[in-house]
């Protein structure tokens, strides 16, 4: 199994299917106008920002700014949970690789809202254990099976696990 994106980790705390789906390369967001929505508010938002891209093991940062703050932006602050954690992933594989000190902030221009995150007490054994639950699911020959959750009505692969 290739590496764990931050993409794999966010879909982890969305839909174990959508998850395994992504990693398997079955794929349905390039069709799909929410994504393409999302992917202009994340191109047109903050112009003012140096906004360079930067990749690192599997992780792509939206931005860093001066203070030291990762920002991740999002369309909408729906699935904000597992926005949080997709952020203190990548707190985490910054400090794997020795890069201290630094902390998150998501950012939903649309809504004009931004919160701040931090890599927390705990969170380290709890991303580690995340980590091992993912590698788990992943590793299995089948799917998980279709659960029924709201955020279906808005998925890209809703047609695929419900059609």
């Amino acid at each position: 199994m290739s590496e764990i994106t931050a993409t794999l980790f966010n879909y982890y705390h969305v839909c174990h299917r959508k998850m395994w789906l992504h990693a398997h390369h079955i794929r349905f967001e390039n069709e799909y106008d929410a994504v393409s929505i999302g992917r202009l508010i994340h191109e047109t938002s903050y112009p003012r920002q140096n906004r360079k891209e930067i990749i690192i093991d599997g992780i792509k940062l939206d931005f860093v700014d001066g203070a030291g703050i990762v920002h991740e932006v999002k369309k909408s602050d729906k699935l904000e949970e597992s926005h949080i954690w997709q952020l203190k992933y990548y707190l985490y594989v910054l400090a794997q690789k020795g890069i201290e000190g630094m902390t998150g902030q998501l950012n939903y221009p649309k809504q004009r809202k931004t919160m701040d995150v931090f890599l927390e007490e705990g969170d380290v054994e709890e991303i580690e254990r995340q980590l091992e639950a993912i590698r788990s699911i992943l590793e299995s020959s089948q799917s998980p099976k279709v659960k029924r959750m709201s955020i279906c009505k808005k998925c890209s692969f809703e047609e695929f696990c419900w059609g």
